[in-house]
């Protein structure tokens, strides 16, 4: 799927034209979204899918209101983390066997890393130092520096830019380095990295590595076990449509499963949790990563949106990603270039994510002027404008929509306006 060369001729119509020929145009209808608006913000917070409220319903009013708690067993509720994992290997390249959903997207990094630490603890006690970017989603980096205070043993979370990542960390990957931390698109800026290449250079510094997928999964293809990944950690409310809060999920490598030493060594990764034994020991492979109780009615919606999107060809998905945001970006780049913006997110396919991410020095007040029209995206410090481009539900017809009322709103400096000044709790 490409766009038409941009001219003078280019015009709705033409992107009209293309909605019509999407090939993925059917599964608009898999989602609910209000009428009169322009989501762009599934990379914060997926849409709702066809059928939630339903699938909420039966799980309260059928599944605990008549089963109660035999529903763990007739419904299913106590496989549920590995059954969605499942679904979720199959859309990260995991292999059968290799994740689950289960707890929160920086509770299941404190996992991950405190098992990859104590691995390269026992074979190379000298490495004490963790990698992560500097750009990194925020709680990735506190919940590192958190774990290194906890261990008090020397470690340091040392932060990397995104250029020392591409470039194969020529200056950073010492042998002190045990562990290194990546996102796999980078939150504000939309910045994609290469895995295989990037993971191969991290062995090769003889250090292990965490992936986050939270931007990627569901919106582009991904290869963990190709790339030779040790784990990878994620959301589901992304690209993934679970539900605001829906559970997490993390992947270990087959060759990794077995030497996981959970650190939250709650009930549900015992080997026989219904033994009720006093001694923890944990369970053989991926019902280790588990900790507690699991939250049945999230965790069910969140089926939903891993259904959809084990149902569509990922190629497909990602070839259209590629053709809204070079869209987005000529359309920025010649329709505004009156107005000091700047687009942040490589031009590069191979560098770029499913979002597009500008700047403007009134960033904020921006967004807040988009948003009261109904074209939903979200603000990120410093004056960064993120558009999420989630190809399931966005066309190009929205994407020419949005930058006339982007060009509408600067040529009238109608962001100039006191309610568009003021900040809620979540910008």
């Amino acid at each position: 799927m490409t766009i038409p060369e941009l001219s003078a001729t280019l015009d709705r119509s033409a992107c009209e034209r293309l909605d019509r020929d999407d090939d993925l145009r059917a599964f608009r209808d898999e989602f609910i979204l209000p009428p009169e608006t322009i989501y762009l913000d599934g990379n914060s917070l997926g849409a709702r899918t066809k059928g939630a409220a339903e699938r909420a319903q039966e799980v309260i009013a059928d599944e605990w209101g008549t089963g109660l708690i035999r529903s763990w067993n007739t419904a299913g509720w106590f496989d549920l983390p590995a059954k969605l994992g499942e679904k979720v290997a199959g859309i990260v390249g995991g292999e059968t066997g290799s994740t689950v959903v289960t707890d929160t997207t920086s509770i299941n990094l404190f996992k991950a890393a405190s098992a990859a630490l104590k691995m390269q603890s026992a074979a190379a006690p000298e490495r004490r130092i963790i990698l992560t970017q500097r750009e990194n989603f925020p709680s990735d980096i506190y919940m590192l520096q958190g774990l290194a205070e906890q261990l008090d043993d020397g470690y340091e979370v040392r932060l990397v830019d995104d250029e020392e990542v591409t470039a194969g960390f020529p200056n950073s990957m010492t042998d002190e380095v045990a562990l290194v931390v990546l996102t796999h698109v980078n939150y504000r800026t939309g910045r994609l990295f290469d895995m295989e290449t990037t993971t191969s250079a991290i062995h090769a510094g003889g250090a292990m590595v965490i992936w986050d997928l939270c931007h990627s999964a569901g919106a582009l293809e991904i290869d963990l076990a190709g790339s030779g990944a040790d784990m990878a950690i994620g959301c589901t409310y992304k690209f993934l449509n679970g539900g605001p809060g829906s559970p997490a999920f993390i992947w270990v490598s087959e060759e990794l499963q077995n030497g996981f030493s959970q650190p939250l060594s709650g009930w549900w990764s015992h080997a026989k949790p219904f033994e009720m034994s006093p001694d923890y020991a944990p369970a053989e492979g991926i019902r280790r990563y588990l900790t507690g109780t699991q939250g049945i009615v999230s965790m069910s919606v969140a089926e939903l949106g891993l259904d959809i999107a084990n149902g569509v060809d990922m190629a497909t998905v990602r070839q259209k990603s590629l053709a809204l945001s070079d869209l987005f970006i000529d359309l920025v780049e010649t329709r505004l270039a009156e107005h000091p913006i700047e687009v942040v997110t490589p031009r590069e396919h191979a560098h770029r994510g499913s979002q597009v991410s500008i700047t403007h020095p009134e960033g904020f007040a921006v967004m807040s002027t988009l948003i009261e029209r109904g074209i939903i995206g979200d603000y990120r410090e410093p004056s960064v404008l993120r558009f999420g481009l989630t190809p399931l539900y966005i066309g190009f017809t929205e994407v020419w929509d949005t930058v006339e009322a982007l060009r509408d709103i600067l040529d009238n400096r109608l962001w100039d306006a006191p309610q568009h000044q003021v900040r809620g709790a979540v910008t």
